[in-house]
């Protein structure tokens, strides 16, 4: 794949323009209470009409397309949340949508994906992630929506970029949880176009931190990787098509600890009445470590499609922030 470079402003909002009539602006709230250290806002992207940003990068990927290009369908590569994102489009349009995952992909992830009419494709973890770097998959026809490798979607994530910065113009550093990297490298995008200055951070937990590993090597390296309730986010490895681009834009990675997701997951429940998931709340996890000295803080709440029995478990304070035992996962 080739290396991708920062997304234009004027391609983000074109994007924006594209995408007025299906997503929400989501709101950008302060997050109050004892708990909270610093000047936190958190943008609500759990509240778009599929639970997460991807409608954004989905949407603005497909509704881009030439109509030829949408003959045979759409498929994707994703755990959850950008299946989801994909599938809802291609209702709405009335296009064959197929999605592959992984094996330990969330119950609550699929069923919704399913429920809006799409087929999946369940294959081993290394295969997924083989998809997902070869941008290619032999048993799949129509067009690939890639969860993060394409600039139509990291345009449509920049999007993000331009509400923060209308609703905060003078926010000091924003914190974007660190996936594929598609969400971050598109939101950065747009505020280094017009904030310079902000400070970008991803953020990362502990059982699959590539991103902070290859910073600190000065390259992309692999990592070990435990699956765990922070699905969506976390692999062994950064993709290389996005290394560059991640490394060009970011200030650093931000790691956090199961445990402090499922406490930043409480404190959006008792503070901010929100619901989040894992990677939804490792954002405000990295930003409530005090690891951030600058005054007013944005944590993304990239999605809220969290197993109604695993929150309970975290609510409850109970034993629910186990992971798997750590794998050496190949990437290439």
């Amino acid at each position: 794949m080739t290396e991708h470079k920062a997304v234009s402003l004027k391609t983000i909002e074109s994007a924006r323009a594209r995408l007025a009539s299906t997503i929400v602006r989501t709101p950008l709230i302060s997050l109050n209470g004892p708990e909270v250290p610093c000047k936190i806002f958190v943008k609500l992207e759990n509240l778009q009409p599929v639970g997460s940003f991807k409608m954004r990068g989905a949407g603005n990927a497909i509704l881009a397309l030439e109509t030829d290009r949408l003959s045979h369908g759409v498929w994707t590569a994703s755990a959850g949340n950008m299946a989801h994102g994909v599938a809802w489009y291609a209702r709405v349009l009335g296009l064959p949508c197929k999605v592959v995952v992984p094996d330990d992909a969330p119950e609550t992830k699929t069923a919704a994906i399913q429920g809006l009419g799409a087929r999946i494709f369940r294959v081993p973890f290394v295969d997924y992630q083989a998809i997902q770097r070869n941008h290619a998959c032999e048993f799949m026809e129509g067009t690939l929506i890639h969860p993060f490798g394409d600039e139509a979607v990291m345009a449509g994530n920049g999007t993000i970029g331009l509400e923060i910065l209308e609703e905060l113009p003078d926010v000091e550093a924003v914190i974007i949880p660190f996936g594929g990297g598609g969400l971050s490298c598109g939101i950065a995008s747009a505020i280094r176009a017009l904030r310079p200055h902000v400070k970008l951070y991803a953020a990362e937990v502990d059982t699959g931190a590539p991103l902070a590993a290859s910073l600190a090597a000065g390259k992309p390296v692999e990592t070990e990787f435990a699956p765990s309730f922070v699905s969506g986010i976390g692999g062994p490895c950064v993709f290389p098509e996005m290394w560059s681009l991640a490394s060009q834009l970011l200030d650093g990675s931000l790691i956090v600890t199961l445990s402090q997701v499922a406490e930043a997951i409480r404190i959006l429940c008792r503070s901010g009445h929100v619901v989040a998931e894992g990677a939804g709340a490792v954002a405000l996890a990295a930003a409530l470590s005090g690891k951030v000295s600058a005054g007013k803080v944005v944590c993304i709440v990239s999605g809220g499609n969290i197993d109604t029995g695993k929150l309970i478990q975290i609510l409850q304070e109970k034993d629910s922030i186990s992971s798997s035992p750590a794998a050496r996962i190949p990437c290439s």
